[in-house]
């Protein structure tokens, strides 16, 4: 059997699931943002550190891949719509510009002159083709793999090997240090494991002909945009029971001054 009829004979639940994960793992929600936001503190603490130990726990929460191959699907389904191409990448952009964001601030308040260029942030400031390579293989793992669930388990190597996160927080650590150096070499490795893992899904999709699919990806953005909705009613009614509470606790305080 050629490799393009083995992807193309994937199962067609399989292949709804795939496109069904990634709307809903790629939805820009509080929990991605949440996650997005702690990945990368965590890894511009681990780089200061110098502890290859804590930026490996980083990319193991650092839902950063899911709007990536997001922006994969929205490509391979743009000749019919570009919804999910523009909803994928107004997620990514919006992801990582919150991570420099923290980064940078993490890095500005926590770290010191001599923390600022450990090994672990040298090391991610001289780019080379290998890093495109690897971004490359990863993310046809990743592409792959979740067209077959079976296959979950090895996700979290996956997730370790295409590193996203802390080539981000390392030019937030350049940009706090006003290191040209690493803000340019870390920019570009961040390039190339984007351009890396965007260009092989769009490969692997194109051969699994997910292009068939866009009614899923639609129906399923409707689904998590209807469930943000009800999720802001749930808290505006939280917001409000607090506000009511706070007014009464007011009252009562009042009552019992009087009295």
């Amino acid at each position: 059997m050629s490799l393009p009829a083995r992807f193309r004979a994937l199962p067609d639940n399989d292949k709804a699931a795939l496109v069904r994960k990634l709307m809903q793992n790629g939805t820009p929600d509080f929990d991605f943002f949440y996650l997005i936001g702690l990945s990368t503190l965590m890894a511009t603490l681990g780089l200061l550190l110098d502890s290859s130990s804590i930026v490996i726990g980083s990319m193991l929460i650092a839902p950063l891949m899911y709007p990536i191959l997001g922006v994969s699907l929205g490509l391979v389904m743009m000749g019919q719509n570009f919804d999910v191409l523009q909803r994928a990448s107004t997620t990514l952009f919006k992801s990582l510009g919150v991570g420099l964001a923290l980064s940078v601030t993490a890095a500005f308040f926590f770290g010191e002159a001599s923390s600022y260029e450990t090994a672990e942030v040298m090391a991610r400031t001289v780019p080379s083709h290998l890093h495109l390579l690897v971004a490359i293989v990863a993310g046809g793992a990743v592409a792959y793999v979740l067209a077959r669930p079976e296959w979950g388990d090895t996700l979290p190597g996956v997730a370790i090997s295409v590193a996203l996160i802390p080539p981000l927080a390392s030019v937030g650590i350049g940009i706090a240090s006003f290191n040209p150096v690493v803000i340019k070499g870390a920019s570009m490795i961040l390039l190339l494991n984007l351009v890396g893992i965007i260009g092989i899904a769009v490969i692997i999709f194109l051969l699994m002909n997910l292009s068939e699919k866009q009614n899923i990806a639609e129906s399923t953005i409707k689904k998590e945009a209807e469930k943000l909705v009800k999720e802001n009613e749930a808290i505006k009614e939280v917001v409000e029971e607090i506000k009511e509470h706070s007014i009464e606790s007011k009252h009562n305080e009042k009552d019992n001054q009087k009295s």
